[in-house]
């Protein structure tokens, strides 16, 4: 594939064979290496119609389901512009919660077992079904489906500040029930407040450096201080309703006289009924998932209180996987745009209308998480940040799941990490095995071409104390 460098971190596929935009990648030469095939995608994404801008890669580029993971596209909703499912991706909303707590890590450290005994009791994890929480029937299911962390505070799983600190308030406005399917709420009965598998996982930190202090404590954040991360999505039912949808869009493209190089790029219009009922069903996803890292977080309080006598407050919780219609300047005017971030992190930059007020002067909080054992990044966004103000979402996988666990032991990998003083409770040798961090790439080398491509600016590094694993 051919491409050439425009500036530092910023490197350029020129349209050809059928694309509407250009592709743009924001990598390192050392990244843009391990990137090499997923242009492939970048490039099927730029044939999309209505887009505008560019097709976008993030530095933690990666082979996805017809997207890119890293991938963003806005496409003018006026111009028909389309919606993509794999756009977004099955895990609809994954995304971050990051809580801080009211200590420091040499206060935590005599109860740091403890805390960690009672997190690997009490946290669902694994591919199958249990949540620490189950709704009462179909009808408080749909409760959650339209009000996602709001409707879980509501029943006294949290509190004001968790919405507040919680993209678009705790949950998405424009959420339909009634387009999820019936098997998306069978699987999703079973699995509120759980963490999955994969690289999901719930993991205590301490704040090991912070670059800017004043941005840090706006955040909440603060050097030693103990923090608990939680990354998790919408489990089944996302993925149900991705599957469902992806197959409804192929069956009516043709109507609509869109054709794509790559059928897991099924698209239609977002004005269409089809796009219309996919936004719909994906927002009740994405409030899915909120509620799901809200009841996780609640679960986590508990053992920390009981546990250590400690409290978590919320810093900010933001989706990687999901698809918003946004409002951007494009070759001078306001455009309406269907924003897709697949894993890809949304930074909105200070000033910001839709950040709270107690963020608006500093910008919004951007979770990066690690790979287990390495760094995480907490950044902010910024107010030239290109993409749509875009970032990356973490490493990005540079091995198969299956690639890894040949690569070393479950028993062998924790007791490495646990050489290095991370405690770890995984669901199974293998599951750990499978997410070894030498299968991502390097989460520090991301960051910073994130940062150098103008996307994002650092603000903390948090290093784990211990692990949760599904």
């Amino acid at each position: 594939m051919e491409y050439v460098q425009e500036r530092p971190y910023r490197f350029r596929v020129e349209p050809r064979d059928g694309m509407r935009a250009p592709g743009v990648v924001f990598a390192s030469r050392e990244l843009m290496r391990d990137a090499e095939k997923s242009l492939e995608q970048v490039v099927n994404v730029a044939t999309l119609p209505g887009i505008v801008g560019a097709s976008y890669a993030m530095p933690d580029i990666h082979w996805g389901y017809g997207f890119p993971i890293g991938g963003v596209a806005a496409t003018d909703v006026a111009d028909g512009g389309v919606i993509s499912p794999g756009g977004v991706g099955f895990d609809i909303s994954c995304g971050v919660r990051l809580l801080a707590a009211d200590c420091d890590r040499q206060t935590l450290e005599p109860a740091l077992q403890a805390v960690m005994d009672g997190l690997g009791h009490v946290i669902p994890r694994g591919a199958g079904p249990g949540g620490v929480w189950k709704p009462a029937g179909r009808q408080e299911l749909e409760s959650v489906l339209e009000g996602g962390s709001r409707y879980a505070v509501e029943q006294g799983h949290g509190n004001e500040r968790d919405l507040r600190r919680c993209e678009d308030g705790g949950a998405v406005a424009e959420a339909d029930a009634g387009q999820v399917g019936e098997r998306a709420r069978e699987r999703g009965l079973v699995q509120v407040g759980s963490l999955g598998s994969g690289n999901h996982f719930l993991e205590v930190q301490q704040v090991a450096e912070v670059y800017d202090e004043s941005v840090a404590a706006a955040f909440g954040l603060a050097r030693d201080q103990v923090c608990v991360m939680i990354h998790c999505g919408s489990r089944g039912l996302g993925h149900q309703i991705c599957t469902d949808h992806v197959r409804a869009m192929d069956s009516v493209m043709a109507r609509y006289g869109i054709q794509v190089p790559d059928r897991q790029l099924a698209c239609v219009p977002v004005d269409s009924p089809q796009g219309r009922d996919y936004l719909g069903a994906m927002a009740a996803a994405a409030n899915y998932g909120r509620a799901n890292r809200q009841l996780l977080a609640q679960a986590a309080r508990r053992v920390f209180r009981r546990t250590a006598g400690a409290g978590l407050d919320l810093v900010y919780d933001v989706s990687h996987n999901l698809a918003k219609i946004e409002t951007h300047r494009v070759d001078g005017a306001e455009r309406r745009l269907c924003v897709h971030r697949k894993g890809a992190t949304r930074a909105f930059p200070p000033g910001h209308p839709e950040l709270p007020e107690e963020l608006r002067g500093v910008g919004q909080p951007v979770l990066i998480p690690g790979t287990m054992g390495t760094a995480s990044y907490v950044l902010t966004g910024v107010t030239d940040g290109d993409a749509f103000h875009s970032t990356c979402h973490g490493a990005g996988r540079a091995l198969s799941r299956h690639q890894a666990a040949r690569t070393i032991g479950g028993k062998q990998l924790r007791a490495r990490l646990e050489a290095d003083g991370i405690a770890v409770r995984p669901m199974s040798p293998r599951s750990l095995a499978e997410e070894t961090p030498e299968a991502y790439k390097d989460v520090a080398a991301v960051v910073e071409a994130s940062e150098g491509a103008g996307l994002c600016r650092k603000v903390a590094r948090l290093v784990p104390l211990g692990v949760v694993k599904g």
